[in-house]
């Protein structure tokens, strides 16, 4: 397995040695998992503190809603509900703390308040000015895939060859970067579980991640309590399975230790205690 050691400003992460962790604060009314259950100030802080003391090693804060068919939010919505959050919890933590945000002028407030990555859904596409702003703060980035926006895409996704369109979209993807001057260096890529597949594509996806080692930069993948394992976990039409049902959370650790075992370097996650378990008996098979 590909090993990485990513260093800028204050910080440094060895990545490939063992599992990384990046634990999720959605500061939102209508996220998919926890919508409205962070959207208070001091319960988001609250949140990020429980997650690095359970071994979080990235925290990474959202502001806006992706889930499936949801709708776009201004940025100075996003600006009122994330800055706040990391202006204090960058004081209170040292691991680095990411700016989950497709919009240039959130990810430069975050940063200015003390964010050190950014994580954009949208790999620099949406948005002109975001790998300038990248760039000149010299922060990692993570590149991530997806089919349309979060409104279209869940709308009958289709590929042709889904490991080779997805590998290719992120080759070009690096390559946008690195022409804003990004170094190679401080990319990291996200084949998007979720974003515009199906429960199929994104089971291949998972047992596939190897072919994305070629590309040789570290690769994220964030499947926790995501729809497809919902619904595999459903026995019958009328059953319903919440994100945040027990089961799912079972479900979620299973897909992590598959995906440690196919090639992940960190994961993203709503429960780190339970994943820092699970990397951990993965890591020790795996580094055997």
């Amino acid at each position: 397995m590909n090993a990485f050691n990513l260093s800028w400003n204050s910080h440094n992460l060895e990545i490939g040695k063992r599992t990384l962790i990046m634990g999720i604060v959605n500061v939102t009314p209508d996220s998919f998992s926890d919508g409205g259950k962070y959207l208070s100030c001091d319960a988001a802080l609250a949140h990020g503190e429980k997650l690095v003391e359970d071994g979080a090693d990235i925290i990474d804060i959202g502001g806006e809603s992706t889930r499936p068919f949801s709708d776009s939010l201004s940025a100075e919505e996003e600006i009122r509900r994330v800055i706040p959050v990391i202006e204090k919890l960058a004081k209170r933590v040292s691991v680095p703390i990411s700016i989950d945000t497709t919009k240039a002028k959130v990810a430069k407030r975050a940063l200015e308040a003390g964010a050190s990555m950014v994580n954009d859904i949208a790999a620099l596409r949406l948005d002109s000015e975001m790998a300038p702003v990248v760039a000149k703060f010299g922060v990692p980035v993570i590149l991530m895939h997806m089919l349309g926006t979060p409104k279209t895409m869940q709308d009958s996704p289709k590929y042709d060859d889904l490991i080779k369109e997805i590998k290719s979209f992120l080759t070009d993807a690096i390559k946008r970067a690195e022409k804003s001057n990004i170094p190679k260096t401080h990319i990291i890529i996200d084949p998007g579980i979720g974003f515009g597949k199906t429960v199929e594509h994104n089971l291949l996806l998972i047992k596939n991640l190897h072919e994305f080692s070629s590309l040789d930069v570290p690769v994220l993948i964030g499947s926790s309590r995501k729809a497809f394992i919902r619904k595999i976990l459903k026995d019958r039409t009328n059953q319903e399975i919440r994100p945040d049902m027990p089961i799912v959370e079972t479900g979620t650790q299973a897909s992590i230790a598959a995906a440690v075992f196919n090639g992940a370097h960190i994961v993203r996650v709503h429960d780190v205690a339970n994943t820092r378990a699970t990397a951990k008996i993965a890591d020790a098979i795996k580094h055997v």
